[in-house]
């Protein structure tokens, strides 16, 4: 895979292990302890101190704004009105002229970043914690939630992506928003960037570290978390057991409770509950998001013009957001048609694979290549299905094939040594058929400067075979009948990082035609579908929520 979208993320530290667990955790200690209990991975337990009143973590925030962003609201004439109606409600902050990093290039997809922000700043905040209320005299803000909302360009499923706070990366040279001045790259916490630059300094990391185009952000505190909920008219939620916590300020009894926004605060917050685990915390809270999704989404809400009245004017008095955002009514409406279409079970939160930073116990380091494949699956996410004509009487019948029913021979037609390698194992990971490697250039040792993808004349399904590559090749080409001759041939093994996936000739029949891919300059990357298992066991689905205690 390349790694072009990460050169400032990754770490080779995170590969290291020693034996006694990872990182070289040893049994018994801290460290071991940690890492026994992320299973599924997940952010880590907070340290033991400097985590009083309103520093805990709000990662439920930036999912409640996602709330509010999705379901300004679902497309009827009415509620069309009613955004419109309440646009200038919104807080607008333009930081386009900050970002002074090179940005990726815009897929089609929409990327949302989401912050939570506990600012103690503006009525109803500055009762969350003495500290920070005196800090925000000064206009200080922090964040502990930072989520990336991907929609797909189809509109059709979405991925909430959770970012540890205390993730240690690379942030690049940013501009403070406050100040104006600059401030040098540096290896910190993740949400130090939003705490001393700003948000236009956290677009600027994440864009960095992913290589995903952010579009558009969204920020939201306290006071506007417990105004949607309470607009909502409260969240059910189920517990295995009775709270009775003081810090949370949180009494509840064992079983079923409707939560107002007060209490809903107190739910998110709570840490003194079940093992105690910061892990058990964050499932609890995609629970709740996702209930918040089920309820924001319900005919109930948006049949109801009152109620949904006071839940728009609740969400867009308090949010702030970029102002192609906010001033763009027809761009909330679609994604609200979208999120009501996808409730069913198109929304997945995932927390980003972790493992301890080997330099401090107390940090976490994103896990290599699971966060990469992650990423470069978003990236890829670029195609927009057309509305189809329907089939003809006379066309026949369209052929599906699955990936490792399909040969493929991978041919370098770029100068860039291992191309057609590092292709094939892209391609092999999602479950191809990889016969071959080998080289094709135009004379003189130019590179080829479109890729192509070719299948023999006289194959007669190979115009289907090829077609089922070409779907996974992005930018996408159009197939090709007559093959080439390639150069320096040879048979491909898979190397140990493809994984599972398909390769020398394990997959397809051999009666299937070989397809040849010729990698060109153009060539961007193979569209990624299968995640690695530390991604698929830290995501929830929002649709299978409804009944779960916690």
């Amino acid at each position: 895979m390349s790694d072009d979208w990460s050169a400032s993320a990754q770490d080779p530290r995170v590969a290291n292990t020693q034996p006694g667990g990872p990182s070289g955790a040893q049994p018994g200690s801290r460290m071991a302890r940690r890492a026994a209990a992320a299973r599924p991975p997940a952010p880590p337990p907070r340290r033991a101190g400097g985590d009083h009143g309103g520093r805990r973590k709000m990662r439920v925030l930036a999912w409640i704004s996602i709330a509010t962003t999705s379901v300004m609201v679902a497309g009827t004439f009415t509620a069309y009105a009613m955004v419109r109606g309440f646009v200038d409600d919104i807080k607008q902050k333009d930081v386009n002229p900050l970002i002074m990093n090179p940005r990726p290039p815009d897929t089609g997809a929409l990327n949302v970043l989401l912050v939570g922000s506990d600012t103690r700043a503006g009525k109803g905040n500055a009762r969350y914690g003495q500290k920070l209320a005196r800090e925000a005299d000064a206009g200080g803000k922090r964040t502990d939630t930072i989520i990336l909302m991907h929609l797909s360009p189809d509109r059709d499923q979405a991925r909430l992506i959770s970012f540890p706070r205390d993730s240690m990366v690379q942030i690049p040279r940013c501009r403070n928003e406050t100040t104006k001045q600059e401030m040098p790259p540096r290896r910190d916490m993740i949400n130090s960037a939003y705490n001393s630059g700003g948000i236009a300094c956290t677009i600027s990391t994440l864009e960095t570290l992913t290589g995903i185009r952010i579009n558009h952000f969204v920020e939201v505190d306290f006071s506007g978390f417990k105004n949607i909920v309470d607009a909502l008219g409260g969240i059910e939620v189920c517990l295995k057991s009775g709270v009775n916590d003081k810090a949370s300020k949180l009494v509840l009894p064992a079983g079923k409770s409707l939560l107002n926004g007060e209490k809903a605060l107190g739910y998110v917050r709570l840490r003194h509950y079940g093992n105690g685990s910061d892990i058990q915390r964050i499932k609890r809270q995609q629970i709740f998001l996702s209930k918040v999704v089920q309820k924001a989404t319900s005919s109930e809400l948006l049949t109801d013009v009152g109620r949904l009245r006071a839940f728009v004017s609740a969400a867009a008095g308090s949010v702030t957001m970029d102002p192609e955002l906010a001033n763009d009514t027809e761009e909330l409406v679609r994604i609200a048609t979208s999120a009501k279409e996808m409730t069913a079970g198109g929304v997945k939160f995932i927390t980003i694979p972790w493992v301890p930073d080997p330099q401090d116990e107390n940090r976490v380091v994103w896990k290599q290549p699971d966060a990469g494949e992650l990423f470069q699956a978003i990236k890829s996410d670029t195609e927009i299905a057309l509305p189809s004509a329907g089939p003809s009487a006379s066309a026949p019948p369209k052929v599906t094939l699955k990936p490792e029913q399909v040969k493929v021979q991978v041919l370098n037609g770029t100068t860039t040594a291992g191309k057609a390698r590092e292709v094939a194992d892209l391609l092999s990971k999602e479950g191809f058929d990889v016969v071959g490697v080998g080289d094709y250039q135009t004379p003189g040792g130019s590179s080829q400067p479109v890729t192509q993808i070719r299948y023999a004349k006289t194959a007669a399904t190979g115009a289907d075979h090829a077609a089922a590559l070409a779907g996974s090749v992005l930018p996408k080409p159009a197939p090709t009948s007559g093959r080439v001759r390639p150069g320096n041939l040879q048979r491909y093994v898979p190397s140990v990082a493809t994984g599972p996936g398909g390769g020398a000739g394990t997959g397809a029949s051999k009666d299937s035609p070989i397809i040849q891919l010729v990698v060109g300059s153009d060539f961007s990357s193979v569209k990624v579908t299968k995640l690695p298992d530390s991604v698929n066991n830290s995501t929830i689905t929002a649709s299978e929520q409804k009944n779960v205690c916690t």
